[in-house]
């Protein structure tokens, strides 16, 4: 390699070093020219807007503290009609779906043997009437014993006990309804051969329901017999009142929960057994109460904070709380009637912020 050429690669060497640190100056430069970047142009000390808000003002109103659990509608009486003995239908009187009364004959089977052996042992009845007679007269005389009287008179008991046991099993063969309600529909057909295991139809009384429904094991004491509720059906808007007649005795093991159940009257028999309902409990309530939403209050140093709005500015205020349901909160001190509470932006609010009402809102 020439000198020359040395001295040249030397000189490359040196403008690529110069070049290197000259660089950040440059860029650097060009920056303050007008490529600052736009978060550098805020001035710094700017105060923020005033901030919007909803508030609420406080009125006296009635707190309640409720609890909701699943229900289920059940009929007040419901049962399988059977036959009490076995044998052939012969007649079916009443039509599916329809109401029946209490003792009204549903069905019967055949009590053709029954009806004649029931024949046969009243025919006996004059008979045995007039031994007993003759007996009693011969008594009185002392034309017979005493054995031979009380003899004539237990044939007599023992005829009429086995009418009165033919009169039961004819009753057997006759399915009559236990109670007032309506019958559903029918399983058998005349000439059928039924048995007592055999399901005839269904009887359901429906008039009035029973709502049976879980009550979890920390407000077991809050529901006794007596106690109102409320309830709705799946698809209707419609609040149902009924009231709680009996308590279950124990707490289930399986869900820690106690069984009640209530009584609607149900008068029009709109409502079916077998629906969904969601029923509410009123654990508490409290006439005169100042209550806050839940979100309207912060925690601070062990203390319950909520802001007021006084004069266009953000003012904290401590409060001592009582009841708490699932939207609102019971304030027993610090608040009184007619202040006005600040219940939106709270994690905003500063002593003093400047703060601009957009909506009043109504007490829950």
């Amino acid at each position: 390699m020439t000198k020359q050429v040395k001295w040249i690669l030397i000189g490359i060497i040196l403008l690529v070093i110069i070049g290197m640190i000259a660089y950040p100056r440059v860029k650097r430069h060009l920056l303050t020219d007008g490529d600052e970047p736009a978060a550098a142009a805020v001035v710094p000390g700017q105060q923020r807007r005033v901030l919007n808000v909803n508030a609420m003002i406080m009125e006296i109103q009635v707190l309640t503290d409720k609890t909701g659990t699943v229900a289920d509608i059940i009929p007040d009486e419901e049962v399988s009609l059977s036959f009490e003995t076995s044998g052939k239908v012969v007649e079916i009187y009443f039509q599916e779906g329809t109401h029946v009364l209490e003792g009204e004959l549903l069905a019967k089977i055949n009590d053709q043997p029954l009806q004649a052996q029931l024949k046969k042992l009243e025919a006996q009845i004059p008979l045995a009437n007039e031994r007993v007679f003759r007996q009693r007269t011969l008594l009185d005389k002392d034309a017979v014993s005493q054995e031979a009287y009380e003899q004539v008179t237990t044939e007599y008991d023992k005829l009429m006990a086995d009418i009165d046991l033919v009169k039961a099993n004819i009753a057997q063969t006759e399915l009559r309804a236990p109670f007032d309600g309506i019958v559903g529909l029918r399983y058998v057909s005349e000439g059928a051969y039924t048995a007592p295991a055999t399901t005839v139809a269904k009887l359901t009384k429906i008039s009035p329901v029973k709502i049976e429904f879980s009550i979890p094991e920390q407000y077991s004491d809050d529901i006794m017999p007596g106690a109102d509720i409320v309830f709705h059906l799946t698809g209707s808007l419609r609040a149902y009142h009924a009231q709680v007649y009996a308590v279950e005795s124990e707490v289930t093991v399986e869900n820690r929960a106690q069984k009640a159940r209530a009584i609607y009257p149900n008068l029009d028999e709109s409502i079916k057994p077998g629906r969904y309902a969601w029923v509410e409990l009123t654990k508490k309530e409290i006439r005169n109460a100042l209550a806050i939403p839940s979100e309207s209050m912060i925690q601070e140093m062990g203390k319950n904070i909520v802001f007021l709005y006084k004069s266009g500015r953000a003012e904290p205020v401590e409060i001592i709380t009582g009841l708490r349901t699932e939207s609102q909160i019971q304030v027993v001190s610090g608040l009184h009637r007619g202040d006005t509470v600040i219940v939106s932006g709270i994690m905003q609010l500063r002593t003093g912020l400047s703060v601009t009402i957009d909506n009043l809102i109504s007490p829950s």
